[in-house]
């Protein structure tokens, strides 16, 4: 990078949750903000409208290496976040084979890419706490031994290794950081912190009158997006390469988050959610705890959006959400 000249990143799945929240970290620090979305029939890129005008996006796909080499070579980046992956746990079961090719060998593709196109480029891989499933102690941290329980998980666990590999054979400044649940208004629909905040929404006004849900005894923790990007960033920002937890230190249950998001528009919840078995998972990770405390000393990260907070402020956005589309919709008929 020459004197004075912005750094540049490139950001897989710029158009999901964590990537529209990592887009607008980097421009805020004076970045060139370059972003890979998947060609597909119909644009998806709601979570990055509002910046799109200060983000360039380009079209290549993590099981094709020479569109992502392509990409690589024209960009030049300084810093690489392979935020892309097939990243809902339910549907790893149903596409097992396809999660492996986006979630596991596409890592390699982009690090293979990486390490031909651009070998002085930081990179950084989204590990995940869905890799340590069947856990072995707790809290989790970085030494934890992986039992993933699910395809998405065995997945994630190879995307981790071959970012070691790469880092302790190429020499590459190439970390993981292994994320625990991170929810934000930004969650797709198909998770179950957003499906509880968008149904509390939905029977507070009047559209639905129940909420069918699975385990509500499954343990997870909960932090915010926005939060857990920071920690992304200042991993790329290190003299050494190195993989992190990054998670609150707290572990919540379903139940917890349910209750909070009813009680926050003053309903009970008892009186709406119905358990369906047919929302259970075929192997259950019923404890998911992070310790922090390498994060916290080695990088100065912390959360800051307590587990109170993140839950009312998905259901703020929800109810403001639907309402808005109500009234649109309401004006569209008169």
């Amino acid at each position: 990078m020459t004197p004075g000249s912005k750094k540049t990143a490139l950001i897989t799945g710029i158009n999901g949750q964590d990537g529209s929240y990592l887009a607008e970290l980097l421009l805020t620090k004076g970045y060139r903000v370059t972003g890979i979305v998947r060609r597909a029939s119909t644009e998806t890129l709601q979570r990055i409208e509002h910046i799109r005008s200060k983000i360039e996006i380009y079209q290549a796909d993590l099981l094709d290496q020479s569109s992502l080499a392509k990409v690589l070579a024209d960009v030049q980046p300084d810093e690489v976040y392979n935020l892309a992956a097939m990243s809902f746990v339910p549907t790893s079961w149903q596409q097992p084979v396809l999660t492996a090719e986006f979630t596991a060998v596409g890592v390699t593709r982009l690090l293979e890419a990486l390490r031909q196109s651009c070998p002085k480029a930081r990179f950084y891989q989204a590990s995940s706490s869905e890799m340590y499933g069947k856990v072995l102690e707790t809290p989790q941290k970085e030494t934890t031994p992986f039992y993933p329980r699910s395809p998405y998980g065995v997945a994630k666990v190879y995307g981790h290794y071959i970012t070691v590999n790469y880092r302790e054979s190429y020499n590459l400044f190439a970390c993981s950081g292994i994320l625990f649940n991170h929810e934000s208004p930004r969650r797709g629909l198909e998770f179950v912190t957003r499906k509880i905040t968008d149904g509390v929404a939905k029977i507070k006004l009047g559209m639905e009158k129940e909420l069918r849900l699975g385990n509500l005894d499954a343990r997870r923790d909960w932090g915010f997006a926005g939060d857990y990007v920071r920690a992304m960033w200042l991993m790329l920002q290190q003299d050494k390469a190195d993989d992190y937890v990054v998670g609150t230190g707290e572990t919540h249950t379903v139940r917890e988050f349910v209750e909070i998001a009813f009680g926050h528009v003053g309903l009970d919840w008892k009186k709406h959610v119905v358990i369906d078995p047919k929302f259970y998972r075929p192997a259950e990770v019923d404890l998911l705890l992070g310790d922090p405390t390498k994060a916290e000393k080695h990088l100065g990260w912390k959360p800051e959006v307590s587990f109170p907070q993140l839950v009312k402020m998905m259901v703020d956005s929800d109810l403001k959400q639907l309402t808005k589309s109500t009234k649109e919709n309401l004006s569209k008929v008169a």
